[in-house]
């Protein structure tokens, strides 16, 4: 046992704080409540307590904050090593235990060393024998194991011991597994080797940022999960990433884990939804991000990692599995990952984040909810920028079906042939916006369900309605902030991209930009 250091322990349940060693000498009892022997000797450990009043301050210490409270009824105070820092600094393996300065603890409970010590105790103390009933008790019981000494909590324990900034759970796998395989059958895989994240590994990605290892950047639903800086440079290790790409994905796990965007409900819905990630500022160039030839595709590094970690992320941390929580009826590719960098130096417009109120140098990810996606939206023939704006409002109605309006909204990415045309006419992001209202809006009765196709309003929409109400324009979508915009691909081509959203509003998802540590 090693000897008492200070330390400062919350009462159970209760604001108070108990710090000991203090002035006179302590017991320390390590007790847990589902521990049949540490029940078994709670009428002992309280009557110790009373019989040592004013003379030895007897602490009685539990490992789990529920089980605390139960000890709380039968003994009155009870100090919360639910961390179980003081429990693995004292080197406890069995609960109960008994620990005194000078004296050997006495390890589960054996009436005959119990008593002994007692009375030992009580003499040193000039105090009479206590009244306890010895005889009542069992001359013998084991005890059980502390959960200082589990293997789940082992290893963090002796990590923070020795101010490791590795504090998670470490997996061994046996000499003859092949790592690679066993990680598939742990079910961390998306379904694509993963690189395996050794400790090595972990620290070299942590140093991609100057925050704290175990400082919590969000709870991850739908387990709510801490996704500690820690866990998710795990889940970058695994995804591939580099070093530099870490801070991209923290802020991208911060925004997903917002109320407004809605992951749990993103993952869960059987349309197959999916995060789009759009990367602005700085740190594009510097990582080595994409956002011109084959933007949305295979080939580059950062993109296709960065957004493979988050979903990795999601489904480590936050427990999102495909057969679990997550139900998608036909799936989504981009449940593999979907990562992009905006090409704002293309571009005659204020770049997303700017247009989401950051400032032009700071480096921003923004994520989109998809189901479908990315659209082609072919347009080589269109010379003047109102018609090439309505092509994209053709195709545009197609989300979800023509007559599915209000439904959901859409992240266009504008390729560089295009932009040109755009420019020529002096079109702006409103302009495009105003035109694709423009060409979608339908007259409400041919909106409205009937025997060629049961979408679009329900027919006792019209109940009511006069022949002149169901003449009114509806656009595709609810408002012109529903069409994102934003500017990638190769100048070479006439073909432009949309991503088909999601539910929006409070029952869906809202896009959500979060600016990138800035230290990187």
């Amino acid at each position: 046992m090693i000897s008492p250091q200070p330390y400062l322990l919350h009462v159970s349940g209760s604001d108070k704080q108990v710090s000991y060693p203090g002035e006179r000498p302590a017991m320390i009892v390590f007790v847990k409540e589902d521990c049949p022997t540490c029940r078994e000797i709670l009428p002992v450990i309280s009557a110790v307590r009373r019989h040592f009043d004013g003379h030895v301050d007897v602490h009685v210490l539990g490992q789990t904050e529920a089980g605390n409270a139960v000890l709380t009824e039968a003994l009155g105070e009870v100090l919360d090593d639910s961390a179980l820092k003081v429990a693995y600094a004292y080197d406890i393996d069995t609960v109960p235990t008994l620990c005194f300065e000078g004296s050997p603890p006495l390890v589960g409970f054996v009436r005959d060393e119990w008593q002994a010590f007692v009375e030992a105790q009580s003499q040193a103390a000039g105090l009479d024998s206590p009244d306890i009933d010895w005889s009542g008790l069992p001359a013998w019981r084991p005890g059980c194991g502390s959960l200082s000494a589990d293997p789940a909590n082992a290893a963090r324990l002796q990590a923070e011991a020795e101010n490791s900034p590795l504090r998670a759970r470490r997996i061994e796998v046996g000499a003859l597994d092949d790592e690679f395989e066993f990680m598939f059958d742990q079910g961390f895989s998306d379904g694509l080797p993963l690189v395996p994240p050794t400790p090595e590994r972990v620290l070299r990605m942590l140093s991609g940022t100057s925050r704290d290892p175990q400082e919590v950047i969000s709870v991850m639903p739908p387990n709510m999960g801490d996704a500690t800086v820690e866990k998710i440079a795990i889940n970058a290790v695994m995804a591939g990433c580099k070093p530099a790409y870490l801070p991209v994905v923290l802020a991208a796990v911060q925004a997903i884990c917002t109320d407004a965007y809605n992951i749990h409900g993103v993952m869960a819905t059987t349309m197959g939804a999916s995060p789009v990630l759009v990367v602005n500022g700085p740190i594009r160039e510097r990582i080595g991000m994409n956002m011109g030839l084959g933007a949305l595709g295979q080939g580059n590094r950062a993109n296709a990692t960065i957004g493979r970690a988050v979903r990795l992320a999601v489904r480590n941390i936050g427990g999102a599995q495909p057969g679990g929580t997550e139900r998608s009826t036909l799936g989504n590719p981009m449940k593999f990952t979907m990562c992009f960098a905006e090409w704002e130096e293309r571009s005659p417009w204020e770049p997303m984040h700017v247009e989401r109120g950051y400032e032009a140098g700071e480096s921003v990810v923004t994520l989109y909810t998809a189901t479908s996606g990315p659209m082609l939206m072919v347009d080589q023939t269109s010379r003047t920028a109102p018609q090439l704006a309505g092509s994209f409002g053709l195709a545009l109605e197609s989300i979800f079906g023509p007559k599915q309006h209000y439904a959901s909204d859409t992240l266009v990415v504008v390729c560089p042939e295009h932009i040109d045309t755009f420019v020529r006419d002096g079109y702006s992001k409103a302009d495009i916006r105003a035109r694709i209202q423009e060409v979608t809006a339908r007259p409400i009765r041919e909106l409205l369900e009937n025997e060629v196709s049961g979408t679009g309003f329900p027919a006792k929409f019209a109940e009511g309605k006069s022949a002149e109400e169901l003449e009114r324009l509806v656009p595709k979508f609810r408002a012109p902030e529903d069409i994102h915009i934003a500017v990638a691909g190769a100048d070479a081509g006439k073909f432009s991209g949309a991503f088909h959203g999601w539910a929006i509003g409070d029952i869906g998802s809202r896009s959500v930009s979060q600016a990138i540590d800035p230290f990187f």
